[in-house]
């Protein structure tokens, strides 16, 4: 891709950048370095829900270089080759709708690392006022958004591996979950007499990280579910193929290595494997929702004990989003997975990680006025 191109890529990032930056400032009429990171926070959780609506579209490969379009900036420009793949292809991977899509998330991924950017220059410019502990944590996560995007760049290249796409996946959820450590940090920037320290005793907190530690697990069986294409091996529920534990085979279901569809040795992907990767989702969702149900329990009599109106507002939300993991997750197979429902069933695995970082990391609550 040309030097020019490069160019209109960052520079369109960029101007995505600007444009959230001038709302905040139009919303709140002054910056400030938590309200950035939060900002940042939001942006990135629309992002994943995009890269699911990208991902369930089928326009992973809609433009099928990286990071242009047919070694352009954009589909406006590369319209002759991709009017001709359709032709030949009209169902096929490369779409102009197809291609926009792609191309969108190419350019918000590129705006939340703008911001990012801006994020790390700022905490190292005024690293004495807000201590070095958020300047490293920026580093890090500049960082870790590099790495998200060499391996956005190889899900391109790769032609949609599995395992990469659900690496990519991961790492998305991981950025959200460093850059939501990070408000909870900048929060304490701001700590005045309004606010008071929560106590949690050392129980709670193993309790808590184990229940993150499930569903890190689970939400990485879900994404290998999604990029197998798995999501209707299993077509009724609660039975699967009309029994309990039906005919699978994990061994092919759970190889890592392989080419999207097919198994290690080549040959195309069988059902019984489908069903493995779906049958353990369906399982490790039992112990997920279980142990998120029972840390919401925990929180509401700890908000209850000591009035704590932090606990209670994440008990009801962690308790809400389980339960939207249910019906979203029952939705996809009853209903033929409805796409409304799949990208929902993936917002809802990113906001409990939101939910789960601040739940591990409460330290303090705002007094009533």
């Amino acid at each position: 891709m040309s030097l020019i191109a490069w160019i209109q890529l960052l520079l369109i990032g960029a101007a995505i950048g600007a444009v959230l930056l001038l709302i905040m400032w139009w919303k709140f009429k002054q910056f400030s370095f938590h309200r950035l990171v939060l900002l940042t926070v939001f942006f990135t959780f629309d992002l994943i829900l995009f890269g699911a609506f990208t991902r369930l579209t089928d326009s992973g490969l809609g433009c099928p270089d990286w990071p242009g379009c047919y070694g352009v900036s954009n589909p406006i420009a590369a319209l002759t080759q991709i009017r001709e793949a359709e032709s030949l292809m009209p169902t096929g991977p490369v779409t102009l709708s197809k291609a926009w899509i792609e191309m969108l998330h190419r350019y918000f991924a590129m705006g939340v690392g703008f911001l990012i950017i801006i994020l790390v220059v700022w905490s190292w410019m005024k690293k004495q006022a807000i201590g070095a502990k958020i300047s490293r944590t920026s580093i890090g996560i500049l960082i870790l958004v590099c790495v998200q995007g060499a391996f956005g760049a190889w899900t391109v290249t790769l032609k949609l591996q599995p395992v990469i796409v659900t690496i990519h996946l991961m790492l998305g959820l991981t950025l959200l979950a460093a850059l939501t450590y990070l408000s909870s940090l900048s929060s304490r920037l701001h700590a005045d007499a309004n606010l008071r320290p929560v106590k949690t005793d050392v129980p709670f907190k193993k309790i808590a990280w184990f229940v993150l530690a499930v569903l890190i697990l689970q939400i990485f069986l879900g994404g290998w579910v999604s990029t197998n294409y798995a999501v209707l091996a299993c077509d009724d529920f609660p039975l699967c193929h009309g029994a309990w534990y039906p005919e699978m085979n994990f061994s092919e279901g759970f190889t890592l290595w392989r080419e999207l569809g097919k198994a290690a040795d080549g040959d195309h992907l069988n059902i019984e494997a489908l069903r493995a990767i779906h049958w353990a989702h369906r399982v490790g969702a039992i112990f997920a929702v279980l142990a998120v149900f029972y840390l919401a329990f925990k929180l509401w009599i700890i908000s209850k004990a000591n009035q704590t109106s932090t606990m209670k507002f994440w008990a009801t939300s962690l308790f809400g989003l389980g339960l939207l993991q249910v019906i979203t997750g029952m939705s996809n197979i009853i209903l033929d997975w409805p796409l409304l429902a799949a990208v929902l069933h993936t917002g809802g695995a990113a906001a409990m990680v939101f939910v789960m970082i601040r739940v591990v990391n409460i330290d303090h609550e705002r007094l009533s006025s």
